[in-house]
């Protein structure tokens, strides 16, 4: 079989290449998975002993930063479109740039968190703080896998692998990218009506 067949492939009953198969898999039980934890929290906070606490700030201006990510991923898909490569390797570097800043960003809530005395585990923890812990860690986690496929479509994108006829990786980073932001401002609006 041809490369080109390879890139081409569809699964059978289904109308879709398999990458984009799995990736559509993966985004359902990812989505089970925030489901799950979130219908968890509401049940714990009305079991009582549940710590109120004001959100940090920064978790508004991490929010911006992944919409603003979602904005330049965008960018990168249409680029790739009209054949623009030098567009799209600028803005794959700029949304993953923006995505090691959520992360940071995160991080640093972690860090307010605790000087807040809000922790994980412990004698001094509560299942509010550590319901927040878990939530933004495990879309950490997602995150990190996100920046993992962006790199390897960057580098696709150096060796002039990501244009107009060859668009089903940054396809799949377009929308496994724009899924991860949707799911940390649907997580951010949740803590928000319900902390």
């Amino acid at each position: 079989m041809h490369t080109s067949e390879v890139l081409t492939a569809k699964e059978p009953g289904t109308g879709q290449h398999p990458y984009r198969l799995q990736l559509i898999l993966l985004m359902i039980s990812s989505s089970m998975i925030f489901a799950a934890y979130t219908s968890a929290y509401i049940v714990r906070r009305d079991e009582g002993n549940w710590l109120e606490f004001a959100l940090p700030i920064a978790l508004a201006i991490n929010s911006a930063i992944i919409l603003l990510s979602s904005g330049t991923m965008q960018w990168a898909y249409l680029a790739a479109r009209r054949n623009s490569i030098k567009q799209v390797r600028i803005a794959l570097i700029l949304t993953f740039i923006l995505g090691l800043a959520f992360l940071v960003g995160q991080w640093n809530v972690w860090g307010d968190l605790v000087a807040s005395r809000i922790f994980f585990g412990g004698t001094d923890a509560n299942p509010s703080g550590s319901f927040v812990y878990v939530l933004m860690g495990v879309h950490a986690f997602h995150l990190v896998t996100g920046l993992i496929f962006l790199w390897i479509v960057l580098r696709k994108s150096l060796r002039y692998e990501v244009h107009s006829k060859q668009m089903l990786s940054i396809g799949n980073a377009t929308i496994y990218w724009h899924f991860l932001g949707g799911l940390w401002l649907y997580l951010y609006l949740f803590l928000l009506l319900n902390h």
